[in-house]
């Protein structure tokens, strides 16, 4: 976030092996002060976990990671050190190598083939601030492969926020930067890697902290049908010149001519942005297609992909002709770099990756780097995807969520070295409702948070994992903070953080000058009310500061269930705020404090207690002095995980058939303590929603996703309630705004002679949003439902109570199935072949046939035919896939459904071939590819199984 002046405060394997031989010498020409340790040829102390020891959470990625501190080195290693201002505070892990001297190295052995690396480092910044440039050595088994430029033009940063160039000035910061190479052939594991200084005459030192080693698949070929910014409109892949008026023009013409744009291998320079409406813009991969430059005058422009701003949107500077009318709408961009030239911050300048306002779009694949932010997105807008994604070295956010975003998200993305917050969400004077942030993998966050929601309605950040926050800021924050936070754009709904596991998160704030907390809540702007926010099945590792943090205002509705708290620098909890907070089976050890809690707000903190809890619980908290933290008391292995539900939360429509609402998303007009509303759709009669007390009336409203045909509501209270009539109507709406009376206000009563439940039939109709208003409860002075159900097309509920996990649909067997593959390549895996979007797809290892995928239906059901799908876009030419299909009871015997054949999938008939089968129960299907005319790999966009 752009504000933090004043004191308010507006996987892969990580590698430990072999022994540092580690030299005496000083480090030289650094302007900051740093650890060292000396000696020679000692056992390598790694300062704790890495981001990808943890298995199940974060970002897949395609490379596998070395920390330099813990190979073989001859240089100086410096921390670990958490404070800020020092070099090891920002290194990964807390630690890195410096060398000094020519002839110093770190050498990596490859455990994997590679035939690239990015690795980051540091240099010295120079007198003037403008940085240096360098080059350093890169050897394979002693050979010298190539020098490496390297530079610290895009690090260094000086003074308060919004920071300056200007060495002279304070709390020097943004020490890092990355860079990457290919090598030109493949290595095979085993190699020696080495970084070796072969001059300090350009700079007294390099300083590594880790190399990311990977093995790039060749160039995507050109699909057929695409228009080429170079072939077609004369764009420079030497970027000698701007291209941006041939870029431009071509993704106008893709969108007249309902064609896809394609970037063929090159670096292309861009003075200013390209905007994009209606059109897919794709490369031949993100190391082989790159945009960058900057315009050498105009410095507010610069390489970047826009959507159109929104009129009164998000954005409220100068917006040019052919900027507005946003936002723009079915924008794909996929396989290509972005890495520009920002060497400073100016917040009002828009030199972002990607910007603007999308729609029903989707950023795939996509390298971002040396830009002001990855992607700042201003709204309103609907539906927006960044996914499979890497954000590097920005001098401020990695992604802002700002004005008005919705049912969008960030998902199976890396990013590192931002300068702000690495993921945001940002619901300034538009409400943010339903957006996520799932599957990331964040590493040193410079400034601010690893993942925040400032604001914001029904919002999910689950299954990501985060390392080393820096100042002012921690790993999740949920905050009424910021201009335009307050009212309806306040944190309300359901605030789901599940599955998370923070490393080294929380630090201390040059502000404040004390400790925030991994997690932590702000109510600056309003207390947060009426919300439900739940910290689930998380683990909090090794905190700088104290684990969880209030502060700021009152807030309610908080709740921590199975959470595990292993180290922490100063206390569990850290309390400067009232709030009432509930914990079950909450665990905490290595606490630094003798006195877990430092709470000087006394009785405003309510604490409710559940089981299982310890370790962080006291009658008589600390209120004082704060003590320095003592670090380094977190774990060295990586704790289990609990594994996400098999059958995530739906983001596609659900089936047409069974209960409508189960798994959508449900929002409360309140709810009482861990009584929550999605309790109410979560297919568990056990659990159950309850509203606050005597507070009538109470609301629950479902969002089906898209307009449903709605006949009849079923209610239901845990089998074991006494009898009580409940007073409540239901209503329906298309938009969430205009709403329609589907039945009136009735005493209806739940008895447990007849299953405590309750059914409703209202007028058929096409709904997509139905509310229960709640006026009165005979049993309990609250609304309360157990389950919220909803059916249509005369579709009977079930008769008996429907299992605790979603079961498979009733149309598309295989949608969000377990799905099993025998290779992918690149980011492209199997579960893109069940996730309901046909514009993503599996793709098998090239030139390896045979290949296949296998689909777990979960239980035996019945099967008579399999739709196979390639993505519909023109770009995909027809091609003929060899095919057979195979079905299997137990996975373990196989029988053949349909025989090997070749299958033409044909854009003029939407790419989609249909096989049918002997009819019969199969739990696995199994589709296996031998052969493909249009690319040496099995691919599938969707892989669909019916019973009819």
């Amino acid at each position: 976030m752009a504000d933090h002046t004043t004191p308010r405060h507006l996987s892969r394997t990580r590698i430990r092996t072999g022994l540092a031989a580690l030299a005496g010498t000083a480090l030289a020409a650094a302007s900051i002060s740093v650890v060292t340790l000396t000696g020679t040829a000692v056992p390598a102390q790694a300062a704790g976990l890495s981001p990808f020891d943890i298995p199940g959470r974060g970002a897949t990625v395609p490379f596998v990671e070395h920390e330099a501190e813990e190979v073989a080195h001859t240089g100086t290693k410096i921390g670990p050190d958490r404070r800020y201002g020092t070099l090891p505070s920002e290194a990964s892990g807390r630690e890195a190598v410096t060398l000094d001297a020519v002839g110093e190295y770190v050498e990596f052995t490859l455990i994997a083939p590679a035939n690239a690396v990015t690795f980051r480092y540091s240099l010295p910044d120079n007198a003037t601030g403008t940085g240096r440039d360098a080059t350093i050595d890169l050897r394979a088994n002693g050979t010298l492969v190539k020098a490496v430029p390297v530079t610290s033009r895009y690090g260094w940063y000086y003074g308060g926020y919004p920071f300056n160039n200007n060495p002279g000035d304070t709390n020097p910061h943004h020490f890092y930067d990355e860079t990457r190479t290919m090598f030109g052939t493949t290595h095979p594991a085993g190699t020696k890697i080495r970084l070796q200084v072969s001059s300090t005459a350009q700079s007294p030192t390099f300083t590594i902290d880790l190399a990311d080693f990977e093995l790039v698949g060749d160039p995507i070929t050109k699909p057929a049908g695409v228009l080429d910014v170079v072939a077609d409109f004369g764009a420079d892949p030497t970027g000698a010149t701007d291209s941006t008026a041939k870029f431009q023009a071509a993704v106008d013409a893709g969108k007249a001519q309902g064609r896809a744009v394609w970037i063929p291998r090159g670096t292309f320079t861009l003075w200013d942005h390209v905007v994009v409406d209606g059109v897919t813009l794709r490369g031949a991969g993100p190391w082989y297609s790159v945009l960058g430059g900057r315009h050498p005058t105009d410095r507010k422009r610069a390489a970047g992909i826009y959507g159109k701003y929104v009129p009164g949107g998000g954005y409220g500077g100068e917006i040019r002709p052919h900027e507005a009318g946003g936002p723009s709408r079915n924008v794909t961009l996929r396989d290509f770099a972005i890495i520009g030239d920002i060497r400073e911050r100016v917040d009002e300048d828009q030199v972002n990756a990607v910007g603007g306002a999308m729609s029903n779009s989707v950023v795939d694949n996509v390298w971002m780097q040396h830009t002001k932010v990855g992607a700042w997105m201003d709204g309103p807008m609907d539906n927006f995807t960044i996914r499979n994604s890497r954000i590097l070295d920005q001098t401020a956010d990695g992604v802002n969520f700002h004005w008005g975003v919705t049912n969008s998200t960030v998902t199976n993305t890396f990013v590192r070295n931002t300068g702000d917050d690495a993921l945001a969400m940002w619901a300034q004077s538009v409400p943010n409702v339903n957006n996520s942030f799932t599957f990331n993998t964040i590493g040193v966050t410079i400034l601010a948070n690893h993942l925040v929601t400032y604001g914001g309605r029904d919002i999910r950040i689950t299954d990501n994992v985060t390392a080393d926050s820096v100042t002012n800021g921690g790993g999740i924050h949920v905050a009424n903070r910021y201009p335009g936070v307050t009212g309806p754009t306040a944190v309300s709904g359901t605030i789901t953080v599940a599955r998370n596991t923070l490393i080294r998160n929380g630090n201390s704030d040059y502000n404040w000058r004390f400790g925030v907390g991994a997690i932590w809540f702000s109510a600056l702007n309003e207390p947060i009310q009426g919300a439900s926010i739940t910290v689930t099945d998380t683990d909090i590792l090794d905190s700088s500061y104290a684990a969880l943090h209030w502060i700021e205002g009152a807030t309610s509705g908080i709740s921590f269930t199975n959470v595990r708290i292993d180290g922490a620098g100063t206390y569990a909890l850290q309390v400067q705020a009232p709030s009432q907070v509930s914990f079950t089976n909450v665990r905490a050890t290595g606490i630094a404090q003798a006195n877990p809690i430092h709470n000087c707000v006394g009785s405003g903190f309510q604490i409710t207690q559940g089981a299982g809890n310890s370790g962080w619980y006291t009658a008589t908290p600390y209120c004082g002095p704060w003590p320095e933290p003592q670090w380094g008391g977190g774990p060295t292995s990586p704790p289990p995980t609990t594994p996400p539900p098999t059958t995530p939360p739906p983001t596609t429509p659900p089936p047409t058939g069974g209960n409508l609402a189960q798994g959508r998303p449900v929002t409360a007009s309140s709810s009482t303590q861990n009584y929550v509303a999605a309790n109410a759709v979560d297919g568990n009669a056990a659990s159950y929603w309850e509203s606050a007390n005597n507070a009538f009336p109470q609301t629950l409203t479902v969002d089906l996703g898209a307009a449903r045909a709605v006949d009849r509501v079923v209610l239901k209270l845990p089998a074991g309630w006494e009898r009580r009539t409940q007073t409540l109507s239901v209503l329906g709406s298309t938009d969430g705004s205009s709403w329609a009376t589907l039945a009136a206000p009735a005493g209806r009563t739940f008895d447990p002679a007849s299953g405590n439940t309750v059914t409703i039939g209202v007028p058929a109709g096409d709904r997509r949003f139905v509310r229960i208003t709640v006026t009165g409860n005979t049993g309990w002075p609250a609304g309360q439902l157990a389950e919220f159900e909803v059916y249509g097309g005369a579709t009977p509920p079930p008769t008996t109570p429907p299992p605790t996990t979603t079961p498979p649909p009733t149309g598309n067997l295989a949608l969000n199935r377990p799905i099993a593959e025998t290779s992918h390549a690149d980011v492209y895996v199997a579960a893109n072949a069940v996730d309901g979007n046909p514009n993503t797809y599996w793709e098998s290892a090239n030139n390896a046939f045979p290949q296949s995928v296998t689909v777990d239906l979960g239980t035996a059901r019945p099967v008579s035919r399999i739709v196979l799908k390639l993505p519909p876009s023109s770009a995909w030419q027809a091609r003929t896939q060899t095919v057979s299909v195979l079905g299997s009871a137990d996975g373990s015997s196989w029988a053949t459904l349909a025989a090997p054949a070749g299958r033409t999938f044909d854009p003029a008939s939407g790419n989609t071939v249909t096989i049918g089968v002997p009819a019969g129960d199969r739990r696995f299907v199994r589709i296996t590819v031998t052969g493909n005319t249009g690319w040496p790999a099995g691919q599938l966009a969707e892989f669909e199984v019916h019973a009819t």
